[in-house]
């Protein structure tokens, strides 16, 4: 039994990370059942249920609100069938294994790609034999010793079986989220080693990734039979491979299989492609790309070891999608280590500017998260982060939680003022680029204050916020993979 327990966020699909590691486990011939919120309402009942006869329960978990019921379920397990391993796996585990495994209900964690080290442990575990050699692997012992076998080299996904698809049912999730949509991974790993970013941990900064006519085949074969109308690709960064990513456009379009889908991915790779392969995507289907730009600021960017993504890039990548008619996504990261407000002020200043100039720009902030294994963690530390110190603790840190200790008091209200106005003025912008007759006086008058205050960096007596709350809903958050919005207020940001 495989679990993957309920997030913080819209559905995108069925859970990915389960049709891919069931797969290898059905070829082998053993039966798999895949449990979520979604299929299963009482997902706790249902797992206590359908374990009676069950080899193991697995789990994949990402930081955050994933893993209190990860705990929970795993807890109510241990308490009725002591005997039953429980296996981790996912992000979370992986990135923060001894710990993870100290939890007495938790018994091995699958390390990273987990397809075939699942595989080889179900195996063992069906014909009774030790869990010793298999590579990718740690577990408790029989003296409750951790034991780390090596690590399983990284197989190439083409290489492995297709996600089993067939055993979610499209329609449960469409309920949920109005819009018949399939979860696809095409590549995985990403080049770059940015500092606060968990990928290089994970994927060792290897692009991993299907051939173009493979991804070409299994969409214009998954998207007819399940009546797919969106597909969010769930890839770190789709365009490293640019030759590989415009092939894949022109197979969509050669196939005739009509679908909207939607990618991330850095600024420098898009600005690299000329007009017309940008028009491609879009022709393709492509009608949202969410970019991690982070920072108006080259010092930040710096910092962020983001040193290969410039302004001008930001610009460029604006202009071609709009010509395009893509609509973007551009995530900030706020709070970093070494982010001062003047940086911030700055951030905010050249976003509205590139906003103002292109009305397919939407923003995404956060609070700067500090997940586990990133290569930052020491300098934290001494900057005063407490870590988590148990699984339980990671529970809290979720998405733009704000545990960073410099960010408090006056210097947290002002972060929170000034988010508001930029959020607020890019909110009059959108909406009035709707209206044609708001489109030039009336919105000249409506943002002239804001941007004023933007650009000095005035935020007292703030009778535009107030008269905004009183009208209307300024959106502070957005997901990178499908524009919608995912917060209501930006305090929960902050």
């Amino acid at each position: 039994m495989l679990f993957y327990p309920p997030y913080d966020g819209p559905p995108l699909g069925a859970p990915l990370a389960l049709q891919c590691l069931a797969s290898p486990l059905l070829q082998a011939g053993f039966e798999v059942k895949l449990v979520d919120n979604l299929v299963s309402p009482d997902y706790e009942k249902t797992i206590l249920r359908e374990t009676a006869d069950a080899l193991c329960l697995g789990i994949s978990a990402y930081t955050g609100p994933h893993i209190g019921a990860a705990v929970r379920v795993s807890r109510a397990i241990k308490k009725l069938r002591p005997k039953m391993p429980i296996v981790f796996g996912g992000w979370h585990a992986s990135l923060a294994t001894e710990q993870t495994l100290r939890e007495p209900f938790v018994d091995a964690i699958v390390r990273g790609q987990g397809e075939l080290t699942l595989l080889e442990l179900v195996q063992r575990i069906a014909e009774g034999r030790e869990w010793h050699g298999v590579r990718g692997l740690s577990f408790k012992d029989g003296d409750g010793k951790i034991v780390y076998e090596l690590e399983r080299p990284v197989a190439n996904i083409n290489d492995l079986p297709a996600p089993a698809y067939h055993l979610s049912d499209p329609g449960i999730y469409a309920a949920a989220s109005g819009v018949r949509q399939l979860g696809y991974t095409s590549s995985v790993g990403c080049p770059y080693q940015c500092n606060y970013c968990t990928d290089q941990v994970f994927y060792k900064r290897r692009f991993n990734a299907y051939t173009a006519a493979r991804v070409v085949n299994d969409l214009a074969e998954l998207v007819p039979r399940y009546q797919i109308e969106h597909v969010p690709l769930f890839d770190s960064n789709f365009l490293v491979d640019r030759k590989r990513a415009l092939a894949i456009a022109k197979g969509i379009l050669a196939s005739g299989i009509k679908f909207r889908w939607d990618f991330q991915t850095s600024t420098d790779f898009l600005a690299l492609m000329s007009e017309e392969e940008v028009c491609l995507l879009a022709e393709s289907g492509v009608h949202l790309i969410g970019f991690g730009t982070e920072s108006g600021s080259q010092e930040v960017l710096a910092l962020m070891n983001k040193r290969f993504q410039h302004v001008d890039q930001m610009v460029e990548t604006a202009r071609k999608t709009n010509l395009a008619g893509i609509r973007v996504v551009f995530n900030i990261i706020l709070g970093y280590p070494g982010e001062t407000d003047a940086h911030r002020q700055q951030t905010f200043r050249i976003m509205s500017d590139i906003a103002s100039e292109y009305s397919n720009i939407s923003f995404s902030p956060n609070i700067f998260t500090p997940y586990p294994g990133i290569p930052i963690w020491p300098q934290l530390k001494q900057m005063g982060v407490r870590e988590p110190q148990s699984l339980e603790e990671w529970e809290a840190l979720a998405l733009g939680a704000n545990v960073l200790p410099w960010l408090r008091g006056e210097e947290l209200r002002r972060l929170r003022r000034s988010l508001e106005y930029f959020l607020l003025n890019n909110q009059i912008r959108r909406t009035t680029s709707r209206v044609p007759w708001l489109r030039r006086g009336v919105r000249r008058v409506l943002r002239a204050p804001i941007r004023w205050r933007i650009g000095k960096s005035r935020y007292s007596f703030p009778w535009e916020l107030w008269l905004s709350r009183a009208v209307e809903r300024v959106v502070t958050r957005r997901s990178l993979l499908t524009g919608q919005a995912l917060r209501e207020r930006t305090q929960e940001v902050c």
